[in-house]
Parts: structure tokens; sequence; C-alpha cells
């Protein structure tokens, strides 16, 4: 999982579409030639207001038209998304990066990729190129209903190879409950459909859930990669402010893609993180 080179000026870019998924998600469409890899993030730039880091959905999607774009899908939850979410198509914004590791994987592996919110986004773009590489893919997607399952078109896209699964809690779609029940299912299965067993757990979202995907994959003796989410300012290990407990590890140039195995190592993983001042917050 190398980190790429990267310039820590920001490119500024306009927005070049804006897609609405749920009342509180919105995807921004960016035409850049950005070069990232699955799993990496950007830091996102929102003039006169704040900086803040955002996975990487998708990036390529315009390569067929002859030209680049990657998409960033944010959901509003605090002042500088709120901000994001009031400015329009053409409206500029600075993007630095990409940042971080990326998911990683051989190629015609079978993989199941653990989704939960908008996790989807980013792993979308991981069961994109996973395809490519020849591998079949297993997306679980869990979300509280079925209006909020994300990404559900466009996984379905990607072909025969990807097979979908959803999980809701109030039961509105495919499986009743959590999609770590789904996941845990899977992996019982010697095959699927001729298939294969599962090479390879991937998780996004909810570090509870995440957290739960990591030990599934231990009782398998599979390898296992999750992305940590923790608080941001720089990108690239100077403000040691996403440093995880413990450890001395920097969130943002260690990961945020990790190994299972050393997820399950940090003290704080899945119990709680720390905010803007250092005070803990509970998952």
């Amino acid at each position: 999982m190398d980190v790429k080179n990267f310039d820590t000026r920001p490119e500024v870019l306009p927005i070049k579409k804006i897609v609405k998924e749920t009342d509180t998600i919105k995807t921004f469409v960016f035409e850049y030639d950005l070069g990232s890899k699955p799993g990496q993030f950007v830091m996102l730039w929102i003039p006169d207001v704040d900086e803040k880091p955002f996975s990487i959905a998708y990036d390529g999607g315009g390569a067929e038209a002859g030209a680049r774009e990657f998409w960033l899908t944010i959901a509003k939850v605090g002042p500088a998304t709120e901000a994001l979410f009031e400015l329009k198509e053409g409206d500029l914004v600075g993007v630095r990066g990409p940042f971080g590791t990326s998911y990683e994987w051989k190629k015609g592996e079978h993989l199941a990729l653990l989704a939960g919110g908008y996790g989807a986004a980013p792993l979308y773009g991981v069961a994109r190129a996973a395809v490519a590489d020849g591998c079949k893919v297993e997306f679980i997607v869990g979300a509280r209903s079925a209006d909020l399952l994300l990404y559900e078109e466009r996984i379905s896209e990607l072909g025969s190879d990807v097979k979908y699964h959803a999980a809701t809690d109030d039961g509105s779609k495919g499986h009743k409950g959590y999609n770590t029940e789904v996941l845990e299912e899977i992996l019982a299965r010697d095959d699927d459909d001729g298939a294969g067993p599962i090479d390879r757990v991937f998780a996004c979202g909810p570090e509870v859930m995440m957290k739960k995907a990591a030990e599934l994959a231990r009782t398998k003796d599979l390898p296992s990669q999750l992305a940590l989410e923790r608080y941001m300012k720089c990108g690239f290990g100077v403000c040691g402010q996403c440093c995880v407990d413990d450890s001395g590890v920097c969130v943002c140039k260690e990961g945020t893609v990790f190994d299972g195995e050393r997820a399950l190592s940090f003290s704080e993983f899945g119990k709680y993180h720390r905010d803007s001042v250092g005070r803990k917050v509970e998952w």
C-alpha cells in the first residue's frame, strides 16, 4: 500500500456536476486527472470556510469520452459540508491529493466488500477496479432503510461478476438486520455459485461495523483491509491530529486503509476517537 507522491498545493477546480443521492448526500464531480488508487482520499477546500478530507468514490469516469473525472460523495454533517451543499455547478473549490494508502488485491480473487452508509461510494471504486482485474465481488451494503441505500444502480451496472447484497435495519430491503450478518453468512459458505470461497474482506463505514468485519475475517484466517476515519487537518502527517492512541500512527499517512489485524491492535479501534480538540468521543 504505497503512498502516492503528491503536491501539497491545492488545485483550484470548478464543480462539473452535482448529483443528489439522498436528502443529505450529494456526489460532486470534477473534471481532472487525479490519478488516485481505490481507497485514497483528497483534502477539499471550501473557500472562506474550511478544508476537510473526503474519500474518492471514483476516479476516471470520463475516460471513455476523452476526459478524466473523479467523484466525491459527501454527507452533510456539519458547517463545512453545509456550506459545500450551498455551492452550484461551476463554483470553485480547492483539491489537494490524492493522499493515503489504498485497498490491494490480486487478479482473479473473490472479494467481500462490506459498506455501511456512504462507505458504499469508495467501495464502488474498489469494485469497479477489481472487476477489471478479473475479480468476483460480493458487495454488501447496509443502511437504516431502503431509501438510504447508496449507489445501488451504479453497483448493479458493474456486471455479473458483482453480486449485490442489501441489509436494512427495518427490513425494507434485503436482509433485516446488520450487514455484518450477511458477511458472516457469505463467509460460512464453501462456495458461492461457483465463484469459490472468499479470499479477502474489505470494509468501509462505521468503525464498530469494521471491527466486526475484521474479527469475522480473522475467524476464517482471511486478510482484511479497513478504511479508518479520524479528524485530519493537513493530510500528510505534519499536524498529528489523526494519530491513533498508543501507537503514534498517523491515519492520513499510514492509512486510511489499514490491514485488519493492525487495526485490531489499536487500543481505541471500535471504542472511541478524538475530536478537533482531542477529547474522546465514544463510537
